[in-house]
């Protein structure tokens, strides 16, 4: 098929490979422009627009695709179809009805539950036993068109977002193949009424670890905002992330480490914290962390 993909960030590269690989011709990438990042503060381009160019692809990266030129370019490219992986823009409807097929979403979450910007993430805060992938026919509404292929997956017990991004980014590529391949026999199936959940976009300011919440609670937060925006703790005035967790024996007063290998206590149940992070300095296990900051048993976090 002749396709349009549109996508930013690393979750998006993955299906841009498997389209490619599978033989579909990619008429033009769309993506985010690039911005300025690292220490020079020099525009980046985004993860797909440098895959894009690694593969020899068209790049295109309005602001907007509110204006009239911008749709015409668009519907001149005479795709059959587009695929939109977290691409960061809202479609106008014109951009919808441009494409033959019209345009297919790659969403990371089984909807209609966790429909929005951090699906990933608050499926592992909320406690989910598991989530997956569908491709929806995208409409005006946030999320809201009907799906044509969904796929699940178990959330593992001590899993983070990063490790299931990943995960989920390669089952909605091998996914979006299979629906291409398939198109002519699928039926898009309306979502549901019941079981609409929001995936808001996470704010820095919830990620402060609340000791005095169940162990639960505690870790589903880590391991949810791991690695961004990252869950954390004041000690000593200094601020430190922490990256991964898991469910650990022990009780005591909320915040107290319990042992040598950082179990701390919560308002019930306590969490044993594997990898965390200082300021200005790499990500460590929680060994390698212990040798450059002794938290000795009974300190109060």
């Amino acid at each position: 098929m002749r396709v349009i993909f549109m996508g930013t960030p690393d979750f998006s590269v993955s299906a841009l490979d498997a389209l490619h690989a599978a033989g579909h011709e990619i008429a033009c990438v769309y993506t985010q422009p690039p911005r300025p990042a690292g220490r020079g503060k020099k525009d980046r381009p985004s993860p797909v627009q440098a895959r894009a160019e690694d593969l020899g692809l068209e790049v295109c990266h309005p602001v907007s695709l509110r204006d009239a030129e911008a749709q015409a370019d668009f519907a001149a490219l005479n795709a059959d179809i587009a695929v939109v992986v977290a691409y960061g823009l809202i479609l106008p409807q014109p951009v919808l009805d441009a494409p033959t097929h019209g345009c297919l979403n790659i969403h990371a979450s089984l909807l209609p539950r966790w429909r929005g910007a951090a699906p990933i993430h608050r499926a592992i805060m909320a406690g989910d036993a598991e989530t997956g992938v569908c491709i929806m026919q995208m409409e005006a509404g946030l999320d809201t068109g009907p799906v044509l292929m969904r796929e699940a997956t178990a959330i593992g017990a001590t899993e983070t977002t990063a490790e299931l991004h990943d995960r989920l980014a390669d089952l909605g590529a091998a996914l979006i193949v299979k629906t291409l391949e398939q198109l002519p026999a699928l039926t898009a199936e309306p979502q549901p009424e019941h079981g609409v959940t929001y995936a808001a976009k996470i704010e820095k300011a919830e990620a402060a670890i609340d000791w005095t919440q169940d162990a639960v609670e505690v870790d589903r937060k880590i391991r949810g905002l791991s690695p961004f925006p990252g869950a954390w703790f004041e000690h000593d005035g200094m601020r430190i992330k922490v990256l991964g967790s898991e469910l650990a024996e022990g009780s005591g007063l909320a915040g107290t480490i319990l042992d040598d290998a950082l179990t701390i206590a919560c308002g019930q149940g306590a969490v044993r914290l594997t990898r965390l992070q200082r300021a200005g300095k790499g990500a460590q296990d929680a060994e390698m962390f212990l040798r450059g900051m002794p938290l000795p048993k009974g300190t109060q976090l």
